[in-house]
């Protein structure tokens, strides 16, 4: 347990915060700190092929250690963390024996991690858990599954009794801005499928995700003195609230769950003369979500036809783009690589929770690449705050299905 714990805290507590205002990749130059790191240990535990490009995508190689066809099968994690929230200076605390109570994470600022409002810490009770001290997120999403991933490549080659096919992993820059797939060579990569590492409580397994899309809604106006205004002023500020008014105030991430998609407005800046929103539109079912953006473009017309006598031209530019797809059209066809992932937790008494992913990861993209790729638990909750945590029981289960589904694998295609 305790070598799990210390190569967790060294990926954490390197600060890999991506910015999706960047044009470079990867996004920060941070990132280079542990993505150079990473490298390094793949190389000192045995790791064949390790290479890094000039974009920080990581690739390394287990050969196989059978004399029969395997398919090679990949398994990949991303290193950077979200800019919803600060990764720098994480200090994180270890919790042994959980109780079952509140934990204080920060005295000071009066921060607690409580079961009474987070209800999944109580399965968890005995266990050890790794939390924030408040301030900062932990990194958990998903430097847990960078830790999984190295520690059942040590694993494998530390037990070379256990016989299994070619194992290829990577480890990605910029995930969590939606960029981490985008330059994957999935060509050189080489596996027939893989598994993402970045699901949440034990047990998921998921090959379902959201259909996304992010729209950038710009608002113009017309600024005049406010005491003869009459007539004459447009303010851009009010024209953006009157379209985040116009969404439907029930499909919003805190009023939604399952399969039910969402609005979601993750920024407004703006003045009299200029506003800018920004959200997210996600669904499940591609129909809802090609009607969604459609809404978006919808209520941006009406208020350009309301203001286009008065402004003379569009008042409102409505800018959406597809991000990612369902990756379930690309699964369902190649089935038996949930089987074998649904086999290997249920052999390790792992209950699994097959459910959709209410977001996206690199799999999404990566399955409609070639590379057919869904989504496996790496134990953490409470992504992207300072409430993350992870229970490190969870992230030694999750290294224990990597070297099951390997071994499964290799048995599988003997003959």
């Amino acid at each position: 347990m305790q070598h799990i714990i210390d190569r967790f805290i060294s990926y954490v507590t390197v600060d890999t915060e991506s910015d999706p205002n960047s044009d470079t990749t990867p996004s920060t130059e941070k990132q280079w700190n542990l993505a150079n790191q990473l490298v390094e240990e793949l190389k000192a535990i045995g790791m064949e092929d390790v290479t890094i490009d000039e974009n920080a995508y990581i690739m390394a190689t287990l050969p196989s250690n059978v004399d029969h066809d395997v398919p090679v099968v990949g398994f990949v994690s991303h290193f950077d963390t979200t800019p919803d929230f600060t990764g720098a200076n994480v200090k994180p605390k270890i919790i042994k024996n959980y109780d079952g109570g509140d934990i204080v994470l920060n005295e000071e600022q009066n921060i607690v991690l409580s079961p009474t409002y987070f209800k999944d810490m109580l399965q968890y009770k005995g266990q050890t858990l790794i939390t924030t001290d408040g301030t900062t997120l932990l990194g958990a999403d998903d430097k847990a599954g960078i830790t999984e991933i190295v520690s059942a490549m040590e694993y494998l080659i530390n037990n070379p009794q256990i016989k299994h096919g070619k194992i290829r992993v990577g480890f990605t820059p910029d995930e969590e801005i939606g960029r981490g797939a985008h330059k994957f060579d999935v060509a050189k990569f080489g596996a027939d499928w893989g598994y993402t590492m970045d699901g949440s409580q034990i047990g998921e397994l998921e090959y379902e995700n959201f259909n996304a899309a992010g729209a950038k809604i710009t608002f113009k106006g017309k600024s005049v003195h406010p005491g003869y205004a009459k007539g004459k002023m447009i303010n851009s500020m009010l024209l953006a609230s009157k379209f985040v008014a116009a969404l439907p105030e029930n499909e919003v991430p805190e009023r939604t769950s399952g399969y039910e998609g969402f609005y979601h407005v993750t920024n407004i800046d703006g003045s009299i003369e200029k506003t800018m929103v920004q959200l997210i539109i996600r669904d499940h079912d591609r129909e809802k979500f090609e009607a969604r953006k459609e809404k978006v473009a919808q209520i941006a017309d009406a208020i350009n036809d309301e203001y286009m006598e008065q402004f003379g031209e569009p008042i409102v530019i409505a800018d959406i783009k597809d991000q990612y797809y369902n990756m379930k059209e690309k699964v369902v066809p190649v089935f038996h690589i949930i089987d074998i992932a649904e086999r290997a937790m249920k052999e390790l008494d792992i209950k699994p929770l097959i459910k959709p992913i209410r977001g996206g990861t690199d799999g999404c993209q990566l399955s409609y690449m070639g590379l057919p790729c869904p989504n496996i638990f790496a134990g953490g909750h409470n992504f992207h705050g300072k409430y993350e945590y992870v229970p490190v029981e969870s992230m030694q289960k999750a290294t224990e299905v990597i070297v099951k589904i390997a071994e499964l694998t290799a048995k599988i295609y003997n003959g």
